[in-house]
């Protein structure tokens, strides 16, 4: 409880809001997940399956809005990471995933196992462990030297062998296990995320920085991380 009580007291009303907002995000992001598998069902039971490359889910209201309820949480989780640094924001989005699991549970009749509940378990820990252990984070007075960390040879290389496992899982092996092995998705979604994550990050601050006065809409590296973001979340919706 000491810990806790001085981790708050050291917490700025930046973080304070990041924090908020992630949550936000994950309860709205977590229901959203259950709001579309109804949906998938309930279209699914009409038309051809999303799982065997059928769109008849998008004629679905409760799809939709399922849909929207993500973009508010996501939007929400956008937000946070323009007040909150990256390492207590991501680690919360774990909630989601307990969120989802006690909503499967009580809504759509999905049994948590003994691993499933073990699961969501380490998910608290491991979140709570990361969020109370988060350094403090750097002040950042333009998005050019969000642009100038992102170019660095360390940052660039991993970049390269993300975007090199990514696009090996989609021609290579979306089209042969896709539909039979869940991880291949999974694989695209994670790798895309660790990307947009950075991405989202630096949009965030230059879009605070422009709202506090410091437009940055004038460099060109606030667009190209726009087209970052853009490009990771229709490829993590795709897939």
């Amino acid at each position: 409880m000491a810990a806790v009580r001085r981790w708050s007291e050291g917490m700025s009303s930046d973080n304070i809001k990041g924090l908020v907002l992630a949550i936000s995000s994950s309860l709205f992001i977590g229901a959203s997940f259950i709001v579309k598998k109804k949906g998938l069902k309930k279209a699914g039971a009409s038309g051809v399956r999303a799982g065997v490359g059928g769109y008849s889910y998008l004629l679905e209201p409760l799809w939709w809005f399922g849909m929207i309820t993500m973009v508010v949480g996501e939007i929400a989780n956008f937000a946070a990471y323009a007040f909150a640094p990256a390492i207590l924001v991501t680690p919360l989005g774990a909630l989601s995933i307990i969120i989802s699991a006690v909503l499967a549970h009580i809504i759509l009749r999905e049994k948590l196992h003994t691993f499933g509940i073990l699961g969501c378990a380490l998910c608290v820990v491991g979140s709570t462990t990361i969020v109370l252990h988060a350094p403090q984070e750097r002040q950042i007075e333009s998005v050019t030297e969000v642009w100038d960390l992102a170019t660095e040879p360390g940052f660039l290389f991993y970049t390269a062998l993300v975007l090199t496992a990514v696009f090996t899982l989609i021609f290579h092996f979306v089209p042969q296990y896709g539909q039979t092995h869940i991880m291949v998705y999974i694989g695209v979604c994670s790798l895309v995320g660790s990307i947009s994550v950075m991405s989202v990050k630096a949009l965030g601050i230059a879009l605070k920085l422009t709202f506090s006065g410091m437009n940055q809409l004038l460099y060109p590296q606030t667009w190209a991380f726009t087209l970052v973001v853009a490009s990771c979340v229709i490829t993590q919706m795709n897939y």
